[in-house]
């Protein structure tokens, strides 16, 4: 992308804005693959699982579309999807969260000025990122990926709704990065009789913030399987849920829905391989498109546990890589409907 096309925006649309409304799906991923190595360990997977769960291409279609609620009732969207309804607690699952208010500010100041430093994305996020980190003293990979979530955010909300927010961060417990790695993986202790016992119990965590959020999974159970035997309220927490079902949304148990997708934030390979139907139905929904046996987003219906796993459940679901994947192909580019 040159300089020159990057500075080109619509009449109206302030300077920094269009600057980063040239940067498309594809540009994304390349900008995060690249700043991965910078990313600390304890949000390298969180910062990828956020990208997967608010993919910028699905907002363009619904943004270029003349109808939005009939494109929503066609694509079986549920939940909150967009941006602008979560600004400040879409990313409380990485560690970088308890920055945020420091990241949001300078997001904001740069979005703001008429001459960036850079007209290279990745080179703006690190400069950031550095600025923060300098400031609060910290080591510069744990606002990383926090970082580029911002400006997502402020690409896809706008600078009104980005800077209207209030930057509120949710109650975090004060715990380490090496605390939360060693805690994702470690399983639980079974017991000095355990040879006794029929088949090992282990914890699912679906809220790393949360200790009541989790539930006990017998030995190669599916997630939600086990999850149903969680019978408290979640149903208040999020209308997805079924009452009686436990806390990850389910509709089917058999793939067919969608509704049951979760991203992997500590554990990924302690789940049981992807078998073809999760494939091909993971791309049909739009939610990834890999090669890799033990991916980060899967579907909790299809995935069987054999240790303790750490999950986030996204707040909205959808049924959306087909009609990506025609609508790219009709317009001559390359789809774009699988995300990072």
């Amino acid at each position: 992308m040159s300089d020159s096309a990057a500075t080109t925006r619509t009449e109206g649309e302030p300077l920094f804005e269009a600057f980063l409304n040239r940067h498309d799906h594809t540009a994304w991923r390349e900008i995060v693959d690249s700043l991965l190595p910078a990313i600390h360990e304890v949000d390298r997977d969180a910062t990828q699982i956020w990208f997967y769960f608010f993919p910028l291409a699905l907002l363009r279609a619904f943004q270029q579309s003349e109808d939005p609620e009939r494109l929503k009732r066609r694509l079986s969207v549920a939940g909150k999807f967009l941006l602008a309804d979560q600004i400040d607690s879409s990313h409380d699952f990485l560690y970088g969260h308890r920055y945020w208010p420091h990241v949001k500010s300078a997001v904001s100041e740069l979005a703001a000025s008429a001459n960036p430093a850079s007209l290279d994305l990745a080179t703006l996020i690190l400069d950031i990122t550095n600025r923060v980190a300098k400031r609060l003293n910290i080591n510069t990979s744990l606002v990383t990926g926090i970082t580029a979530v911002a400006f997502m955010t402020l690409q896809q909300t706008g600078a009104a709704a980005f800077n209207a927010a209030p930057g509120a961060v949710a109650k975090i417990p004060d715990r380490s990065p090496e605390t939360i790695i060693k805690e994702r993986s470690r399983d639980d202790r079974q017991g000095l009789f355990s040879f006794l016992q029929p088949d090992k119990i282990f914890t699912i965590r679906f809220s790393e913030n949360d200790p009541d959020a989790r539930f006990k999974l017998i030995n190669s159970q599916h997630l939600t399987t086990a999850a149903a035997n969680d019978k408290r309220d979640h149903y208040s927490r999020d209308q997805r849920c079924v009452i009686g079902e436990g806390p990850i949304p389910i509709e089917c148990r058999s793939a067919a829905c969608g509704t049951c997708w979760v991203g992997v934030l500590g554990g990924a390979r302690k789940l049981s391989e992807v078998a073809a139907l999760e494939w091909r139905k993971m791309k049909d929904f739009g939610y990834i498109d890999t090669d890799e046996p033990n991916p980060l987003i899967r579907l909790a219906c299809q995935a069987q546990a054999y240790g303790n796993v750490s999950i986030v459940i996204p707040p909205w679901n959808g049924v959306f890589g087909k009609f990506l994947m025609a609508q790219e192909e009709s317009s001559g580019q390359q789809p774009e409907s699988s995300t990072l």
